[in-house]
């Protein structure tokens, strides 16, 4: 088998395409229709912003890293761009994975009114699911008030911001005791006669440091403990063990994808 392909792990804002606030004179006569796949829109997600009330469960499903300068935790579902590895054809994840929170609010959003300085929340126009006719779910009531289906999307969505404060708050704990170390997630491939083959990089990222973790102080220690800090870090140590998973779920598809062609008849 080959090598997986392999693009490098990013936290890109996923998925919005036509955002708008949502208003009953925009969306008044509109609504979403029930789908039997309705997660076809995160196919293109292999790297999932995650918050980290999330990460005991998620860390089940695969590694959880932090990228970039602000170290946003990320569910790595995938190890090529654009291809999350869980999701089959038919819109829906395989059975037992987690799907993070921010997969499930799509298509509500909050977003920055820097005019009247509040969040405005906002709708995909674009989801494939928002129909204007045979809709099973309306956005407002006739009398334009918001319909229960709405009310309890801003009640999530309401609920994910203020996780995501928390994840900030978290972050920035890890970040103010140093435990953040660059690390690098590898595949050794197998040669044909058996012996490891040459050592291949799936992803450069950022975790916390076992070694800086066990050598903070006693009190700084009991203070994670404390703060409910301690068990979400395990969780995250615990997740990176998913890069195998991740690596065989990728040769075991394009093993299979290499039999298929080779079976197809030739035209």
């Amino acid at each position: 088998m080959t090598t997986p392909a392999t693009a490098g792990i990013s936290g890109n804002v996923l998925f919005y395409q036509q955002p708008e606030p949502l208003s009953p004179e925009m969306h008044g006569k509109i609504g979403v229709k029930n789908m039997d796949g309705p997660f076809g829109f995160a196919k293109v997600g292999h790297a999932i912003p995650l918050t980290v009330g999330e990460f005991p469960t998620a860390a089940l499903t695969g590694p959880i890293i932090f990228v970039g300068e602000e170290k946003m935790p990320i569910a790595v579902m995938g190890l090529n761009a654009g291809e999350n590895m869980f999701l089959r054809d038919d819109g829906l994840f395989e059975a037992g994975i987690y799907v993070p929170a921010y997969i499930r609010r799509y298509p509500f959003i909050f977003a920055n009114d820097d005019q009247a300085k509040q969040m405005v929340l906002c709708v995909d126009r674009a989801a494939e699911f928002i129909v204007d006719k045979g809709f099973d779910m309306p956005f407002f009531e006739a009398d334009g008030q918001p319909s229960q289906y709405t009310k309890n999307c801003i009640e999530f969505c309401n609920n994910f911001e203020l996780e995501r404060q928390r994840t900030m708050n978290f972050v920035q704990i890890l970040k103010d005791l140093d435990l953040f170390e660059e690390k690098t997630a590898n595949f050794t491939p197998t040669n044909p006669d058996g012996s490891p083959g040459t050592p291949q990089k799936i992803a450069d990222y950022f975790g916390v440091s076992e070694e800086k973790l066990a050598k903070l102080p006693v009190e700084k220690y009991i203070e994670l403990r404390d703060n409910g800090a301690l068990p979400q870090i395990h969780a995250h140590l615990l997740s990176l063990q998913g890069w195998d998973r991740l690596v065989a779920l990728t040769l075991v598809k394009q093993f299979n994808a290499q039999q298929a062609a080779t079976a197809a008849p030739a035209v």
